[in-house]
């Protein structure tokens, strides 16, 4: 074993893995990393098929980023945001509020202005540290909000089932993943989950599978929609209107690569907004142009003229949570964007204690916000635009044919983001087991064939980097359904 992994399997315990069968086998030392490549210590190369997890945009060793990073060090790596500014998270910041007001986007009516006026841009920026803080800062300024604009005195919040919002106590309270929830209920306060469009496992879905996207062929009467609404009303007649419905925009990751039909959002976007609830986007995963609005026809192909999912259909939330590609998979960095009617109600005299009283030691950090306004540069060339548009085609004429695998059921596809689903049979959506195993298996075979990716339970995910080439693209679709091949058929 080489002594790196000796030292690991001593030391270091691992995010959402069984230690015990870590323990078990000596495990893939990364040492270096390249584009979309990535080497071991013992030389061998792997292509990153999800971006190592959902992170890195524009590949890895971006000449770019890595210049901007050395040009910040340079002059310092970090000073505390509590009580100063800086530089570059001023003019990061700025940059984000600007991509997140879009020009021509929609205003749709919201609670934001007690006067019931359009909603008011994005405007201010809470920087943080990864996804899970995001979201707690979105929390809990929503839940003071509503406190403070008379709107609830115990405001209650609503997600969607398979919701998972990281892993800090109120993000935990917001997700509704039975597997990695259920343990810390003691700790937790309590949401609500209303139905997600799962179309491949809707009850109401009475279409009968077939070899495309389920969204593709579904037969229902939206009754997802209409559980949402029916939920909105019981809230409001028990007399506490829910204060925020909380959502993946577009695809649901930890869940399953869940991804919503075109139109669900926008008009689940109303029905909060009718009820008078702020609109909270989990942009972790979904945001820098990682998916995109389907098109009408149903190709479901990439539109880069937003980076943010929401937009596609229209809808500018009250709180946008940003962290993974932020700094372009380089540094932990997050933000959370909002309004200023939100950030208003936090004015006052200091005697007054209306202060948000929450932060982080390297909120703002010099060094990520170098990374980002780096990314952000890249992110909006001409060059990037039309590679992404050209991988996200790419990915989807590779990812046609794995319907020939019996066992694979859905392939979802929105933008640069794809889940296939694992089952026993295409003809009756049977499911593995968890216990089975049968992502692991999968994922454990395409690692051999040189491509690394994870599983969500049966679910695998494919997150290229953005500079994957067509090669690289085949090369990983090829290693999935071999692997698919080999696990279930000993092919």
């Amino acid at each position: 074993m080489h002594p790196l992994a000796k030292l690991d399997h001593r030391h270091i315990w691992h995010p959402f893995t069984q230690m015990r069968d870590w323990l078990k086998r000596e495990p893939i030392l990364i040492v270096e990393g390249k584009g979309a490549l990535l080497r071991d210590a013992r030389g061998r190369e792997y292509l990153d098929a999800n971006s190592s997890i959902w992170t890195n945009l524009h590949g890895h060793n971006h000449p770019r980023i890595n210049a901007a990073i050395r040009r910040q060090l340079g002059r310092i790596a970090h000073s505390s945001a509590l009580g100063l500014a800086n530089e570059p998270a001023s003019l990061l910041a700025e940059r984000l509020v600007a991509a997140a007001n879009p020009p021509g986007l929609a205003r749709a009516p919201g609670p934001a202005t007690a006067s019931g006026n359009p909603q008011p841009p994005l405007q201010k920026v809470f920087f943080s540290d990864d996804g899970t803080t995001a979201m707690e800062v979105a929390l809990k300024l929503a839940y003071e909000f509503a406190r403070r604009a008379g709107r609830s005195r115990q405001p209650r919040f609503l997600s969607l089932q398979g919701a998972y919002h990281g892993d800090t106590v109120g993000a935990v309270s917001l997700g509704h993943i039975d597997l990695f929830h259920k343990a810390y209920a003691g700790l937790l306060f309590k949401t609500d989950q209303v139905m997600a469009p799962y179309c491949y496992r809707c009850p109401f879905n009475r279409a009968r599978p077939e070899r495309a996207d389920a969204r593709d062929y579904r037969k229902c009467n939206w009754e997802c929609l209409d559980k949402l609404e029916r939920k909105f009303e019981a809230q409001k007649k028990r007399g506490n209107p829910y204060a925020a419905f909380v959502f993946e925009p577009l695809m649901q990751g930890a869940a399953g690569m869940i991804p919503q039909p075109v139109g669900w959002l926008g008009r689940a976007a109303e029905i909060a907004r009718a009820h008078g609830a702020l609109l909270i986007a989990d942009e972790v995963m979904t945001g820098f142009a990682r998916t995109a609005r389907p098109s009408p026809a149903g190709a479901h192909a990439i539109r880069p003229q937003s980076l943010f999912a929401c937009h596609h259909e229209g809808v500018q939330p009250d709180f946008m949570s940003l962290a993974k590609g932020l700094s372009g998979g380089y540094l932990p960095m997050a933000a959370t964007l909002t309004t200023r009617a939100v950030f208003d109600a936090f004015l006052g005299e200091y005697d007054e204690f209306k202060t948000f009283f929450h932060g982080h030691s390297f909120t703002a950090n010099q060094l990520g916000a170098a990374a980002g306004l780096a990314s952000l540069e890249i992110l909006q060339s001409t060059a990037s635009i039309a590679a992404r548009v050209r991988l996200a085609q790419d990915l989807r004429d590779e990812l046609q044919t794995l319907w020939e695998c019996p066992h694979v059921g859905d392939i979802r596809q929105v933008g640069l983001v794809a889940g296939i689903e694992l089952v026993r049979d295409w003809r009756t959506r049977e499911p593995f087991d968890l216990r089975e195993r049968a992502g692991i298996r999968v994922c454990e075979a395409m690692a051999k064939r040189g491509v690394l990716t994870r599983p969500i339970g049966n679910v695998i995910a494919l997150l290229p980097p953005y500079c994957t080439t067509r090669a690289q693209a085949r090369r990983m679709v090829t290693a999935l359904r071999e692997a698919v091949s080999c696990v279930f058929s000993g092919g």
